[in-house]
């Protein structure tokens, strides 16, 4: 328990079809000018507690993890440990954006792929791609981002790999990226799928994989700093296409020397009070300041999922996007 900090995680099935229950005004509005709720590290519900530190983290961290294995790894799982949902939860829950890091073991034979953050997942890709297939159909008129992204220890090789079974488990659901994602249009098709990939190269050989989505990530302790970067990242611009604002904080060894007892759940959940108010000011729209996808840690917690989806109703598709002046 983690007293008054300590905030009930419930599965809202109300939002497991709200995209099928969204207005027809809204049906033909590309999906990069709606709002759409994220996950960030998606698959962190899973990880392995025996799984050795991956490969792409701090050598420090390794030696220490290896020489004092009992008191660095649960401090690891602590801090990397974003959700608690499993997909098909967060899913049903009315997450349509999934954070996929994706990498393969080192020393590992096998074409096996898992997901990865600070340690790997107990689970493969390949498992949880079918996992989102067997939920779309279940729920046809649902449209899911999956965003692959960080490819630890990916070879050219297990890209062809991975991107075989992408191809093979969604088939026909696949949205090409030369379409223009709007809901009739997908459903007219039968497209429920977008796939982003982190690998330019991989994605100029396959129409079926999107360029990378960029994700505004703060890397910030405190919640004010984190909001002042989002306003900042606003200002400047919001892309033409899909992109995700994070609401995410992030620790660092300092943080984490000053807060021995503390968690990243911890930490979230302190930030999700000024954090809903954030978001619930935000627009959904084509213009320099809306703001597209939004992801967050702990997705089940302080409504985040219904503040998201409810910013929808502020999108008026005669003027396209509306602002608090009206501008």
């Amino acid at each position: 328990m983690e007293g008054p900090l300590q905030t009930s995680i419930h599965v809202c099935h109300e939002y497991g079809q709200w995209m099928s229950q969204l207005p027809e005004k809204l049906w033909d509005i590309p999906l990069y000018n709606l709002a759409l709720p994220g996950s960030h590290d998606t698959m962190t519900y899973c990880l392995d507690k025996n799984s050795g530190v991956s490969g792409n983290e701090l050598k420090l961290v390794k030696f220490l993890n290896k020489c004092m294995p009992c008191i660095v790894h649960p401090i690891i799982m602590k801090w990397s440990t974003t959700q608690v949902l499993t997909v098909t939860e967060q899913l049903e829950a009315g997450v349509r954006y999934l954070d996929f890091r994706i990498a393969h073991k080192a020393n590992d034979p096998s074409m096996n792929l898992y997901f990865v953050h600070m340690v790997y997942t107990t689970v493969t890709v390949q498992d949880i791609l079918w996992e989102v297939l067997r939920w779309l159909e279940t729920h046809p008129q649902e449209v899911v981002i999956l965003a692959c992204r960080n490819f630890d220890g990916l070879t050219k090789k297990l890209h062809c790999h991975l991107i075989a079974c992408i191809k093979e488990i969604f088939q026909c659901k696949l949205c090409p990226r030369n379409v223009v994602p709007t809901l009739r249009t997908m459903w007219q098709c039968g497209h429920q799928a977008i796939v982003s990939y982190e690998e330019d190269m991989e994605v100029e050989k396959h129409c079926e994989l999107w360029p990378a989505i960029p994700y505004w990530w703060g890397n910030k302790t405190a919640t004010r700093a984190l909001i002042q970067y989002l306003e900042h990242m606003k200002q400047m611009g919001r892309p033409e296409k899909f992109f995700v604002a994070g609401i995410n904080l992030t620790e660092n060894l300092r943080y984490i020397l000053v807060h021995p007892f503390g968690s990243l759940k911890k930490m979230t959940l302190q930030s999700l009070p000024c954090l809903k108010i954030w978001i619930k000011q935000q627009y959904p729209g084509p213009r320099k300041e809306c703001i597209n996808i939004i992801a967050g840690d702990f997705i089940g917690n302080n409504d985040f999922v219904k503040d998201v989806i409810e910013l929808n109703t502020k999108i008026n598709p005669s003027l396209r996007c509306q602002s608090k002046g009206n501008k």
